[in-house]
Protein backbone atom coordinates (compact mmCIF):
# COMPACT_ATOMS: atom_id res chain seq x y z
CA UNK A 1 0.00 0.00 0.00
CA UNK A 2 1.25 3.28 -1.01
CA UNK A 3 2.71 5.19 1.71
CA UNK A 4 0.26 9.12 2.42
CA UNK A 5 2.33 11.68 4.22
CA UNK A 6 0.42 14.69 6.05
CA UNK A 7 1.77 17.54 6.43
CA UNK A 8 3.73 17.68 9.49
CA UNK A 9 7.83 17.21 10.30
CA UNK A 10 7.44 13.98 12.09
CA UNK A 11 4.93 12.29 8.90
CA UNK A 12 7.56 14.01 6.22
CA UNK A 13 10.59 12.66 8.16
CA UNK A 14 9.62 9.60 7.90
CA UNK A 15 10.29 9.19 4.03
CA UNK A 16 13.43 6.70 3.25
CA UNK A 17 15.93 7.18 0.49
CA UNK A 18 15.14 5.28 -2.71
CA UNK A 19 17.15 2.73 -3.95
CA UNK A 20 17.03 4.02 -7.37
CA UNK A 21 19.12 7.08 -5.92
CA UNK A 22 22.06 5.48 -4.21
CA UNK A 23 22.06 2.59 -6.76
CA UNK A 24 22.31 5.08 -9.80
CA UNK A 25 25.46 7.24 -8.43
CA UNK A 26 25.79 9.67 -11.36
CA UNK A 27 23.60 12.60 -12.29
CA UNK A 28 24.26 15.47 -14.95
CA UNK A 29 23.66 19.02 -13.66
CA UNK A 30 22.28 21.81 -16.64
CA UNK A 31 22.91 25.69 -15.88
CA UNK A 32 21.39 26.92 -19.24
CA UNK A 33 19.79 31.01 -19.35
CA UNK A 34 19.99 34.40 -20.44
CA UNK A 35 23.31 34.17 -18.56
CA UNK A 36 25.01 32.13 -21.65
CA UNK A 37 24.91 35.20 -23.85
CA UNK A 38 27.21 36.97 -21.94
CA UNK A 39 28.75 33.97 -20.98
CA UNK A 40 31.47 35.66 -18.55
CA UNK A 41 33.14 35.18 -15.87
CA UNK A 42 36.90 35.42 -14.46
CA UNK A 43 38.93 32.14 -13.44
CA UNK A 44 39.59 32.57 -9.74
CA UNK A 45 38.83 29.37 -7.65
CA UNK A 46 36.65 26.70 -6.76
CA UNK A 47 33.63 27.55 -4.22
CA UNK A 48 35.65 26.71 -0.77
CA UNK A 49 39.10 27.82 -1.69
CA UNK A 50 38.75 30.75 -0.37
CA UNK A 51 36.51 32.61 2.11
CA UNK A 52 32.87 33.44 0.43
CA UNK A 53 33.01 37.06 1.13
CA UNK A 54 33.57 40.13 -1.04
CA UNK A 55 36.47 39.15 -2.83
CA UNK A 56 34.79 36.14 -4.08
CA UNK A 57 31.67 37.81 -5.21
CA UNK A 58 33.30 40.33 -7.12
CA UNK A 59 35.33 38.11 -8.87
CA UNK A 60 32.95 35.28 -9.05
CA UNK A 61 34.33 32.29 -11.14
CA UNK A 62 30.23 31.53 -11.99
CA UNK A 63 29.36 32.70 -15.19
CA UNK A 64 25.48 32.53 -13.87
CA UNK A 65 26.07 34.87 -11.64
CA UNK A 66 26.65 37.36 -13.93
CA UNK A 67 23.70 39.80 -13.04
CA UNK A 68 25.51 39.91 -9.26
CA UNK A 69 28.32 40.52 -10.91
CA UNK A 70 27.72 43.59 -12.89
CA UNK A 71 25.46 44.93 -10.27
CA UNK A 72 27.90 44.80 -7.74
CA UNK A 73 30.28 47.21 -10.25
CA UNK A 74 33.11 46.07 -9.14
CA UNK A 75 35.95 43.43 -10.67
CA UNK A 76 37.21 41.66 -13.52
CA UNK A 77 33.02 41.14 -15.04
CA UNK A 78 31.76 44.50 -14.53
CA UNK A 79 34.67 45.84 -16.44
CA UNK A 80 34.35 43.73 -19.28
CA UNK A 81 30.97 44.53 -19.45
CA UNK A 82 31.46 47.79 -19.82
CA UNK A 83 33.93 47.54 -22.14
CA UNK A 84 31.84 45.38 -24.42
CA UNK A 85 27.88 46.47 -24.02
CA UNK A 86 28.34 49.52 -21.86
CA UNK A 87 26.73 50.96 -18.52
CA UNK A 88 23.41 51.01 -19.95
CA UNK A 89 22.91 47.50 -21.43
CA UNK A 90 20.84 45.91 -18.64
CA UNK A 91 21.03 42.31 -17.83
CA UNK A 92 17.41 41.67 -19.59
CA UNK A 93 18.78 42.76 -22.86
CA UNK A 94 20.36 39.78 -23.17
CA UNK A 95 17.15 37.68 -23.31
CA UNK A 96 16.80 38.14 -27.05
CA UNK A 97 20.05 37.00 -27.98
CA UNK A 98 19.15 33.61 -25.89
CA UNK A 99 17.65 32.03 -28.85
CA UNK A 100 18.21 28.25 -28.61
CA UNK A 101 18.18 28.54 -32.23
CA UNK A 102 20.34 24.90 -32.81
CA UNK A 103 18.77 23.02 -29.29
CA UNK A 104 18.22 19.59 -29.88
CA UNK A 105 16.88 18.00 -26.12
CA UNK A 106 17.07 14.53 -28.12
CA UNK A 107 20.83 14.84 -28.83
CA UNK A 108 21.62 15.82 -25.27
CA UNK A 109 19.75 13.03 -23.88
CA UNK A 110 21.27 10.61 -25.92
CA UNK A 111 24.45 12.74 -24.87
CA UNK A 112 24.03 11.87 -21.50
CA UNK A 113 23.01 8.66 -21.65
CA UNK A 114 26.67 7.49 -23.31
CA UNK A 115 28.02 9.28 -20.56
CA UNK A 116 26.34 6.93 -18.32
CA UNK A 117 24.50 9.18 -15.96
CA UNK A 118 21.21 7.94 -14.42
CA UNK A 119 19.63 11.37 -14.01
CA UNK A 120 19.26 15.03 -15.14
CA UNK A 121 18.69 18.16 -13.00
CA UNK A 122 18.00 21.05 -14.94
CA UNK A 123 18.41 24.76 -13.55
CA UNK A 124 14.46 26.04 -13.87
CA UNK A 125 14.87 29.17 -12.07
CA UNK A 126 18.11 30.19 -11.69
CA UNK A 127 18.88 33.53 -9.20
CA UNK A 128 17.94 35.83 -12.11
CA UNK A 129 14.00 34.50 -11.84
CA UNK A 130 14.04 33.97 -15.65
CA UNK A 131 11.86 30.39 -15.55
CA UNK A 132 12.26 27.43 -18.32
CA UNK A 133 9.36 26.46 -18.11
CA UNK A 134 5.97 28.40 -18.78
CA UNK A 135 4.58 29.46 -15.06
CA UNK A 136 1.51 30.37 -14.67
CA UNK A 137 2.89 32.96 -11.70
CA UNK A 138 5.03 35.06 -14.06
CA UNK A 139 4.83 35.86 -17.68
CA UNK A 140 9.07 36.15 -17.24
CA UNK A 141 9.69 32.67 -18.68
CA UNK A 142 10.58 30.45 -21.64
CA UNK A 143 7.57 30.54 -23.98
CA UNK A 144 7.24 34.29 -24.08
CA UNK A 145 10.91 35.53 -24.19
CA UNK A 146 14.43 33.66 -25.66
CA UNK A 147 13.79 29.99 -26.84
CA UNK A 148 9.91 30.26 -27.40
CA UNK A 149 9.81 26.91 -25.97
CA UNK A 150 9.37 24.95 -23.02
CA UNK A 151 12.78 23.78 -22.30
CA UNK A 152 11.94 21.81 -19.08
CA UNK A 153 8.90 19.80 -20.96
CA UNK A 154 11.01 19.24 -24.21
CA UNK A 155 14.14 17.79 -22.07
CA UNK A 156 11.98 15.84 -19.65
CA UNK A 157 10.55 14.29 -22.89
CA UNK A 158 14.02 13.69 -24.53
CA UNK A 159 14.88 12.34 -21.12
CA UNK A 160 13.16 10.03 -20.29
CA UNK A 161 13.11 8.70 -23.47
CA UNK A 162 16.20 7.32 -23.35
CA UNK A 163 15.82 5.84 -19.58
CA UNK A 164 17.12 8.50 -17.38
CA UNK A 165 14.90 10.44 -14.35
CA UNK A 166 14.82 13.70 -14.68
CA UNK A 167 15.16 16.48 -11.91
CA UNK A 168 14.65 20.27 -11.06
CA UNK A 169 16.58 23.00 -9.87
CA UNK A 170 14.72 25.82 -8.16
CA UNK A 171 16.28 28.87 -6.64
CA UNK A 172 14.24 28.95 -3.60
CA UNK A 173 15.17 32.34 -1.65
CA UNK A 174 17.27 34.32 -4.37
CA UNK A 175 15.17 35.93 -7.23
CA UNK A 176 16.44 38.89 -8.40
CA UNK A 177 13.12 39.98 -9.93
CA UNK A 178 12.08 40.63 -6.55
CA UNK A 179 14.92 42.18 -4.83
CA UNK A 180 18.36 42.86 -6.76
CA UNK A 181 20.53 44.06 -3.87
CA UNK A 182 23.76 43.40 -4.78
CA UNK A 183 25.62 40.58 -3.19
CA UNK A 184 29.31 40.86 -1.43
CA UNK A 185 29.14 38.11 1.17
CA UNK A 186 27.72 34.66 1.60
CA UNK A 187 25.35 35.88 4.40
CA UNK A 188 24.07 38.15 1.95
CA UNK A 189 22.13 35.77 0.12
CA UNK A 190 19.98 35.45 2.59
CA UNK A 191 19.59 38.72 4.42
CA UNK A 192 19.35 40.41 0.69
CA UNK A 193 17.34 37.65 -0.65
CA UNK A 194 13.42 38.77 -1.57
CA UNK A 195 12.04 39.34 2.21
CA UNK A 196 8.20 39.40 1.45
CA UNK A 197 5.60 37.25 2.32
CA UNK A 198 4.72 37.69 -1.52
CA UNK A 199 7.88 36.06 -2.67
CA UNK A 200 7.56 33.52 -0.37
CA UNK A 201 4.30 32.63 -1.29
CA UNK A 202 5.38 32.85 -4.87
CA UNK A 203 8.01 30.54 -4.46
CA UNK A 204 5.88 28.03 -2.78
CA UNK A 205 3.59 28.14 -5.72
CA UNK A 206 6.14 27.34 -8.46
CA UNK A 207 7.92 24.74 -6.75
CA UNK A 208 3.90 23.25 -6.58
CA UNK A 209 3.71 23.44 -9.99
CA UNK A 210 7.23 21.71 -10.65
CA UNK A 211 5.83 19.40 -9.19
CA UNK A 212 1.92 18.87 -10.42
CA UNK A 213 3.33 19.41 -14.20
CA UNK A 214 6.53 17.82 -14.37
CA UNK A 215 6.73 14.97 -11.37
CA UNK A 216 10.68 15.70 -11.00
CA UNK A 217 12.64 12.67 -9.74
CA UNK A 218 14.63 15.33 -7.83
CA UNK A 219 13.70 18.39 -6.12
CA UNK A 220 16.92 20.37 -5.82
CA UNK A 221 16.40 23.48 -4.39
CA UNK A 222 19.75 26.13 -4.11
CA UNK A 223 21.15 28.74 -1.30
CA UNK A 224 17.92 28.42 1.32
CA UNK A 225 13.93 28.96 1.59
CA UNK A 226 12.33 31.78 2.70
CA UNK A 227 12.06 32.31 6.13
CA UNK A 228 8.42 33.87 5.86
CA UNK A 229 7.88 30.52 4.30
CA UNK A 230 9.47 28.04 6.56
CA UNK A 231 5.87 26.73 8.14
CA UNK A 232 4.93 26.02 4.58
CA UNK A 233 7.55 23.38 4.40
CA UNK A 234 6.08 20.73 5.72
CA UNK A 235 3.31 21.00 3.07
CA UNK A 236 5.48 21.23 0.02
CA UNK A 237 7.36 17.79 0.93
CA UNK A 238 4.11 15.91 1.83
CA UNK A 239 2.78 16.99 -1.21
CA UNK A 240 5.85 16.38 -3.34
CA UNK A 241 6.18 12.63 -1.85
CA UNK A 242 2.41 12.19 -2.18
CA UNK A 243 2.97 12.73 -5.94
CA UNK A 244 6.48 11.22 -6.46
CA UNK A 245 7.21 8.50 -3.66
CA UNK A 246 10.19 8.08 -4.91
CA UNK A 247 11.56 11.20 -4.74
CA UNK A 248 14.50 12.96 -3.62
CA UNK A 249 15.15 16.79 -1.87
CA UNK A 250 18.31 18.56 -1.07
CA UNK A 251 19.50 20.14 2.09
CA UNK A 252 19.31 23.72 1.04
CA UNK A 253 16.13 24.34 3.00
CA UNK A 254 17.68 26.35 5.82
CA UNK A 255 18.81 22.84 7.31
CA UNK A 256 15.19 21.85 7.99
CA UNK A 257 14.99 18.43 5.93
CA UNK A 258 16.79 16.81 3.43
CA UNK A 259 17.17 13.10 1.79
CA UNK A 260 20.65 14.06 1.38
CA UNK A 261 23.69 16.23 1.88
CA UNK A 262 25.13 18.45 -0.63
CA UNK A 263 28.99 19.41 -1.13
CA UNK A 264 29.74 21.75 -3.76
CA UNK A 265 33.08 21.71 -5.21
CA UNK A 266 35.22 21.81 -1.75
CA UNK A 267 32.09 23.65 0.05
CA UNK A 268 30.60 21.28 2.30
CA UNK A 269 31.14 17.95 4.44
CA UNK A 270 30.96 14.55 3.23
CA UNK A 271 30.32 11.98 5.76
CA UNK A 272 30.41 8.20 4.74
CA UNK A 273 27.32 7.64 7.34
CA UNK A 274 25.01 9.70 5.13
CA UNK A 275 24.17 9.84 1.66
CA UNK A 276 25.61 13.29 -0.21
CA UNK A 277 26.22 14.72 -3.07
CA UNK A 278 29.24 16.23 -4.69
CA UNK A 279 28.00 18.85 -7.28
CA UNK A 280 30.69 20.79 -9.55
CA UNK A 281 30.95 21.56 -13.05
CA UNK A 282 33.66 20.97 -15.46
CA UNK A 283 35.33 23.64 -14.97
CA UNK A 284 35.40 26.45 -12.33
CA UNK A 285 31.67 27.44 -13.81
CA UNK A 286 28.31 26.44 -13.92
CA UNK A 287 26.92 28.73 -17.02
CA UNK A 288 29.23 28.58 -19.74
CA UNK A 289 32.00 30.61 -19.59
CA UNK A 290 34.06 31.85 -23.01
CA UNK A 291 37.18 32.24 -21.12
CA UNK A 292 37.29 28.24 -20.06
CA UNK A 293 39.42 26.69 -22.74
CA UNK A 294 39.94 22.77 -22.77
CA UNK A 295 42.66 23.30 -20.57
CA UNK A 296 40.65 24.37 -17.92
CA UNK A 297 38.47 21.82 -17.49
CA UNK A 298 38.83 18.89 -15.20
CA UNK A 299 40.97 16.27 -17.08
CA UNK A 300 39.51 12.73 -18.12
CA UNK A 301 41.86 11.05 -15.19
CA UNK A 302 41.09 13.56 -12.58
CA UNK A 303 37.04 13.13 -13.66
CA UNK A 304 36.92 9.82 -13.41
CA UNK A 305 39.69 9.24 -9.79
CA UNK A 306 36.73 11.84 -8.73
CA UNK A 307 33.80 9.69 -9.31
CA UNK A 308 35.08 6.94 -7.85
CA UNK A 309 36.31 8.79 -4.74
CA UNK A 310 32.74 9.95 -4.33
CA UNK A 311 31.28 7.00 -5.06
CA UNK A 312 33.28 5.06 -2.77
CA UNK A 313 32.52 7.34 0.16
CA UNK A 314 28.57 7.00 -0.08
CA UNK A 315 28.01 9.75 -2.40
CA UNK A 316 26.42 10.86 -5.73
CA UNK A 317 28.41 12.97 -8.60
CA UNK A 318 26.41 15.55 -10.30
CA UNK A 319 28.44 16.85 -12.89
CA UNK A 320 27.73 20.03 -14.88
CA UNK A 321 27.17 20.70 -18.16
CA UNK A 322 26.87 24.43 -19.02
CA UNK A 323 25.72 24.59 -22.60
CA UNK A 324 26.58 27.87 -24.88
CA UNK A 325 23.55 30.27 -26.12
CA UNK A 326 22.79 28.46 -29.18
CA UNK A 327 21.91 25.26 -27.54
CA UNK A 328 25.22 23.35 -28.49
CA UNK A 329 27.42 22.22 -26.04
CA UNK A 330 31.21 23.04 -26.08
CA UNK A 331 33.14 20.07 -27.37
CA UNK A 332 35.66 19.78 -24.26
CA UNK A 333 32.95 19.20 -21.77
CA UNK A 334 31.37 16.42 -24.92
CA UNK A 335 34.82 14.86 -24.61
CA UNK A 336 35.13 14.56 -21.31
CA UNK A 337 31.33 13.30 -21.17
CA UNK A 338 32.14 10.64 -23.56
CA UNK A 339 35.25 9.85 -21.98
CA UNK A 340 33.88 9.39 -18.57
CA UNK A 341 31.03 6.94 -20.39
CA UNK A 342 33.86 4.65 -21.79
CA UNK A 343 35.71 4.11 -18.58
CA UNK A 344 31.51 3.04 -16.68
CA UNK A 345 30.85 0.78 -19.98
CA UNK A 346 34.17 -1.31 -18.49
CA UNK A 347 34.09 -0.45 -14.89
CA UNK A 348 30.42 0.40 -14.19
CA UNK A 349 29.94 -3.24 -12.34
CA UNK A 350 31.87 -1.55 -9.46
CA UNK A 351 29.96 1.91 -9.37
CA UNK A 352 26.39 1.29 -9.85
CA UNK A 353 24.26 -0.41 -7.43
CA UNK A 354 27.36 -0.50 -4.88
CA UNK A 355 27.20 0.39 -1.39
CA UNK A 356 30.41 1.77 1.29
CA UNK A 357 32.87 -1.18 2.06
CA UNK A 358 34.04 -1.39 5.48
CA UNK A 359 37.17 -0.80 4.06
CA UNK A 360 37.59 3.41 3.78
CA UNK A 361 39.67 5.00 0.89
CA UNK A 362 43.55 5.44 1.47
CA UNK A 363 46.42 6.25 -0.71
CA UNK A 364 50.31 4.36 -0.50
CA UNK A 365 52.86 6.15 -2.18
CA UNK A 366 51.76 7.43 -5.45
CA UNK A 367 48.46 4.95 -5.44
CA UNK A 368 44.96 6.30 -4.17
CA UNK A 369 42.52 3.17 -3.44
CA UNK A 370 39.17 3.30 -3.21
CA UNK A 371 36.46 0.33 -2.40
CA UNK A 372 33.17 -0.08 -2.57
CA UNK A 373 30.71 -3.47 -2.74
CA UNK A 374 27.79 -5.39 -3.99
CA UNK A 375 26.50 -7.83 -1.06
CA UNK A 376 29.25 -9.43 -0.51
CA UNK A 377 31.71 -8.89 -3.66
CA UNK A 378 34.37 -6.16 -3.11
CA UNK A 379 35.76 -3.80 -5.77
CA UNK A 380 39.03 -2.39 -5.54
CA UNK A 381 39.74 0.85 -7.57
CA UNK A 382 43.54 1.96 -8.02
CA UNK A 383 44.19 5.56 -9.75
CA UNK A 384 47.82 7.17 -10.30
CA UNK A 385 49.11 4.55 -11.95
CA UNK A 386 51.69 4.98 -14.69
CA UNK A 387 52.45 3.43 -18.10
CA UNK A 388 53.95 0.08 -18.63
CA UNK A 389 54.80 -2.51 -14.90
CA UNK A 390 53.55 -1.32 -11.59
CA UNK A 391 53.19 -3.73 -8.12
CA UNK A 392 50.28 -2.76 -5.56
CA UNK A 393 48.86 -4.53 -2.77
CA UNK A 394 45.18 -5.17 -2.12
CA UNK A 395 43.81 -5.96 1.25
CA UNK A 396 42.07 -9.08 0.10
CA UNK A 397 42.21 -12.61 0.69
CA UNK A 398 40.53 -14.24 -2.51
CA UNK A 399 41.87 -14.39 -6.29
CA UNK A 400 41.15 -10.69 -7.75
CA UNK A 401 39.39 -10.40 -11.39
CA UNK A 402 40.42 -6.89 -13.34
CA UNK A 403 36.68 -5.48 -15.22
CA UNK A 404 38.66 -4.54 -17.98
CA UNK A 405 39.66 -7.37 -19.65
CA UNK A 406 42.51 -6.15 -21.86
CA UNK A 407 44.58 -5.35 -18.24
CA UNK A 408 47.61 -8.36 -18.20
CA UNK A 409 48.43 -9.02 -14.48
CA UNK A 410 49.85 -11.41 -12.31
CA UNK A 411 49.18 -11.81 -8.50
CA UNK A 412 50.45 -13.20 -5.37
CA UNK A 413 48.87 -14.02 -1.87
CA UNK A 414 50.63 -12.75 0.95
CA UNK A 415 48.87 -13.33 4.25
CA UNK A 416 45.47 -11.07 3.86
CA UNK A 417 46.60 -8.87 1.29
CA UNK A 418 47.10 -10.01 -2.26
CA UNK A 419 50.19 -8.86 -4.55
CA UNK A 420 48.88 -7.37 -7.60
CA UNK A 421 51.99 -6.60 -10.42
CA UNK A 422 49.83 -4.84 -13.62
CA UNK A 423 52.28 -5.70 -16.78
CA UNK A 424 50.74 -3.18 -19.33
CA UNK A 425 48.68 -0.29 -17.70
CA UNK A 426 47.59 2.42 -20.21
CA UNK A 427 46.54 6.00 -19.42
CA UNK A 428 43.78 5.79 -21.48
CA UNK A 429 41.87 2.75 -18.85
CA UNK A 430 42.55 5.97 -16.39
CA UNK A 431 41.57 3.89 -13.03
CA UNK A 432 41.64 0.37 -12.49
CA UNK A 433 39.17 -1.60 -10.69
CA UNK A 434 39.57 -5.42 -9.34
CA UNK A 435 37.06 -7.21 -8.40
CA UNK A 436 36.91 -9.87 -5.34
CA UNK A 437 33.97 -12.71 -5.20
CA UNK A 438 32.66 -12.61 -1.64
CA UNK A 439 36.08 -10.89 -0.60
CA UNK A 440 33.93 -7.77 1.98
Amino acid sequence: MKKFYSATWESVKTHPIPDWYDDYKFGIFIHWGIYSVPAFAPLTWELGEIEIDEQWFCNNPYAEWYFNSINVKQGPTYQHHLQTYGKDFSYRDFLPLWKAEKWQPAEWAQLFKQAGAKYVVLTTKHHDGFCLFPSRYTDYHCLNHGPKRDILGNLKSAVEAVGLKMGTYYSGVIDWTFSCAPIFTESQNMSNASPTYAYADYAFNQVLELIDDYQPAVLWNDIGWPKQGEHMLPSLFSHYYNQVEDGVVDDRWNGLWCDFTSKEYKHGEASRERKWEMCRGLGLSFGYNQNESDDDLISVEKLVALLVEVVANNGNLLLNVGPKADGTIPNGQVERLTALGNWLEVNGEGIYATRCSRRESYRQADLDFHFTKKETDLYCFVSGLHTGETRFSLPCNTTVSALNPAVEFSQQRQGDNVEITVHNYQPAWQVLCFKTVNGE
